[in-house]
């Protein structure tokens, strides 16, 4: 197979790193590897199938000869280096929120939407993590039954906001003064994700909704959130209230749902089988059970699914992106 050079920005952060994790489990055909991150962690190394790799500087030029580029930086470098890498050659793949709602770009799941990436640019974004891991469970429902509409509920972990998160929650944990959070995240659930708007929603929320829409081409689709952060380190739940168009029994859902790639069906609470944080952490399967009818609603299912937020919620969902336009290439 053919060897391509990659290029990850933000190699050393949370994200980043697991970016190397996955694309080493992945086996990817890396020719070269280009690691970069922020000014003060240049010239510090990071370590890749047992080889030491410095992590460089952003700059003009810096992505000539790159195929791939990965990025999980923050907004602000990704607004500005993401259209370079693009411009200097090579397919971007970005994980912060910035590409994510503008329509050149393509918002992508593999499992979902692939084919949107060829009649866009190449610069692709990665959605957010609570949003993948609903999507990939609502697909099939809406292709068998269709959409009507669809309400959130999620426990996101503390990892979703990075090191700082996983920091403050261990501090916690141990009694130490925090405070990344406003309340001591070890004792609480928080229902605050990123910032309020004036209706009350807070950005978290409102990416859950437009997210949504983009990934399932349904512009119009009614969707509804509230994201709640949680003391758990790693796999975000979410509660998913879904009305369909045609009825559908937990039966017909748990079929549907088993047969579509990515997903694992975990749906037996009698047994105490269904999905939890310990169970998704550490792969790339979104975890679905807890599938009954909504007896307040019409037509309505309840369905409560789980994800490794660091990895399907953000780095495998790149890579595995990567490595499906590499099987494109290769198949061209």
């Amino acid at each position: 197979m053919k060897q391509y050079t990659f290029a990850v920005v933000g190699a050393s952060g949370l994200v980043g790193r697991t970016f190397l994790k996955v694309m080493e489990e992945y086996d990817l055909p890396i020719g070269e590897l280009r690691l970069f991150a922020s000014e003060k962690s240049v010239g510090k190394t990071v370590t890749f199938k047992g080889k030491e790799y410095p992590l460089l500087k952003l700059e003009e030029g810096c992505f000539v000869g790159v195929d791939y580029a990965l990025f999980s930086a923050g907004g602000e470098p990704s607004r500005i280096w993401a259209p370079l890498a693009e411009k200097e050659g090579a397919y971007v793949v970005d994980n912060s929120s910035y590409w994510r709602m503008d329509p050149t770009c393509a918002l992508v799941v593999p499992e979902i939407n692939l084919a949107d990436i060829k009649s866009m640019r190449r610069l692709v974004a990665n959605p957010n993590c609570s949003t993948i891991q609903s999507v990939l469970p609502l697909k099939p429902l809406a292709d068998k039954f269709g959409l009507v509409r669809v309400n959130y509920a999620t426990y996101q972990a503390v990892s979703g906001s990075g090191k700082r998160g996983l920091n403050d929650w261990e501090g916690a944990e141990k009694g130490e003064p925090t405070g990344f959070y406003p309340y001591d995240i070890s004792h609480t659930c928080i229902p605050e994700i990123d910032v309020f708007f004036d209706d009350g929603y807070s950005k978290e929320e409102m990416k859950m909704v437009n997210e949504t829409r983009k990934i399932l081409h349904l512009p119009d689709l009614p969707v509804s959130a509230t994201c709640i952060r949680v003391p758990v380190p790693v796999a975000h739940g979410v509660l998913i209230k879904v009305e369909l168009e045609k009825p559908v029994t937990p039966e017909e859902a748990r079929e549907v749902l088993a047969s579509y790639p990515g997903i694992k069906v975990l749906d037996d609470p009698k047994n105490h089988i269904y999905p939890t944080s310990t169970i998704a952490a550490g792969n790339d399967l979104v975890y679905v059970g807890r599938i009954r009818k909504d007896l307040a609603v019409e037509n309505g299912l309840l369905i409560y699914c789980v994800a490794d937020n660091v990895r399907k919620g953000a780095a495998a969902n790149a890579v595995q992106i990567v490595r499906e336009l590499i099987k494109e290439r290769e198949n061209a």
